[in-house]
């Protein structure tokens, strides 16, 4: 069979898939209180199988062409040097922490009992890294309701062992990520953005994820855009480049591409550690590393993904615009969500907390809008120094963490994914309305 006999069979192949997905996946009708509302998802078409496909039928089974697309065409979406594609947002977190721990750092690195800033409302894995690099994780709270690390909190929580903050751009409404870098850069701090909820968001007409040395994203299914599992660490500094690299890719010193080697010219010129000169490049150490690489089917999902970024980050705004238009006159019931002054948010979801006064609690609001197909979410691990996997844990609390527990008692979010359509938002509102009438009764 010549070349151009595979040509033809894989054109043949990738023409059957568009029929499949057609086939497969059509669009169906809404049926309120039938049909589910989830509060994220996976939004594709056609594209996304013809991407998957056409990397499965390569054979190339870990990071390839795809991914060189993706990581260089994602780099250029937020304005950065480098992203560094991974497994999820979890290691991408995990990334990022660990690579500030490198001896390559000099006196910057992170050491073991250093502490590093953070918020005690999140998702763990913005602090499991702290942890997991045997560092102290200082817990500041938040503000209501943009849910946002407290400004007020930053001077408060400093010591001399702090180097370093981690936060995450809450359900993609920015922190105040100039204030907190100005913060960072006086007392020579690390600043890590955790953009996995904020894909897009601005603050101060400027994409977050720029502000800070590194910013990690997350491409899990519930995300702005999706490859399944993974995730990415962006930068545009070329010497944390090298070190995620190396952390990423099982600690080596080496630097080329899987598949490819002697990059720097001199791969069996080398005398690092206690090795004798000459030992091979490819196998040398310098960190103690994980393997955190995506695989090429994933990236290739990924880069059909990122062509719909912008139309999804839209639709996600016009959704919250909806519901908070259409949630306004319930003001007394619930703490409706508000952007961060100088932001313009990439909603990852819409956040509600019931008041103290309402007369109903937020597990009831939870349950009816469950029982009539809108699923919920709470705000994630609440405040996180309650929850029974930090019980053993060292850590340091700034002040009393109110505005955490309110999170961890009051609030929960409906999503504003761009799979919810217009009639969704109709029904989700319509239902909304019914909550005072059922339980003021």
């Amino acid at each position: 069979m010549t070349p151009a006999d595979v040509s033809r069979l894989r054109r043949q192949v990738l023409k059957l898939v568009e029929n499949y997905h057609e086939a497969a996946f059509p669009v169906r009708d809404f049926i309120p209180g039938k049909t589910p509302i989830a509060v994220a998802g996976r939004v594709f078409d056609a594209d996304e199988l013809l991407h998957l496909v056409d990397a499965s039928l390569d054979f190339w089974l870990t990071t390839g062409r795809f991914a060189e697309v993706f990581e260089r065409e994602l780099a250029k979406f937020f304005g950065l040097g480098h992203a560094v594609l991974v497994n999820s947002g979890s290691s991408a977190n995990l990334l990022a922490l660990a690579c500030l721990t490198s001896p390559k750092l000099g006196e910057r690195r992170l050491k073991e009992g250093d502490e590093v800033l953070t918020v005690a409302s999140g998702f763990p894995t913005t602090i499991n890294p702290i942890i997991q690099n045997r560092l102290v994780p200082v817990f500041m709270d938040v503000t209501v309701p943009t849910y946002g690390v407290d400004l007020g909190q930053l001077e408060k929580a400093l010591s001399p062992r702090t180097r370093a903050i981690i936060a995450a751009h809450p359900l993609g409404n920015p922190f105040c990520a100039a204030e907190v870098k100005r913060f960072a850069d006086q007392h020579g701090l690390w600043l890590v953005e955790d953009c996995c909820d904020a894909l897009g968001a601005l603050y101060e007409e400027r994409k977050v994820g720029t502000f800070g040395h590194l910013a990690t994203v997350s491409f899990y299914p519930a995300h702005h855009i999706t490859m399944g599992e993974g995730g990415a660490v962006l930068t545009s500094d070329a010497k944390l480049k090298t070190l995620l690299e190396s952390f990423r890719d099982w600690g080596r010193d080496c630097w080329c591409d899987p598949g490819k080697e002697n990059t720097c010219g001199k791969r069996f010129d080398w005398q690092l550690g206690d090795l004798p000169r000459g030992f091979d490049h490819k196998y040398t150490y310098s960190h103690i590393g994980y393997n955190l690489k995506a695989t090429d089917m994933q990236a290739a999902v990924g880069v059909a993904q990122l062509k719909k970024l912008e139309g999804f980050i839209r639709i996600r705004r016009e959704n919250f615009a909806a519901l908070r238009a259409g949630l306004e006159d319930l003001d007394e019931y619930f703490v409706l969500p508000e952007p961060t002054p100088k932001s313009r948010p990439s909603w990852f979801g819409f956040p509600l907390a019931v008041r103290e006064e309402a007369p109903f609690s937020r597990d009831q609001v939870v349950r009816y809008l469950e029982d009539h197909k809108i699923a919920t979410r709470l705000l994630f691990g609440g405040n996180l120094t309650r929850q029974p996997a930090y019980r053993e844990v060292p850590y340091r609390v700034v002040g009393d963490l109110k505005n955490s527990d309110f999170v961890m008692n009051r609030v929960f979010w409906v999503g504003v994914y761009p799979g919810i359509s217009k009639p969704m938002r109709d029904y989700m509102i319509q239902v909304f309305h019914e909550i005072p009438k059922v339980f003021s009764r």
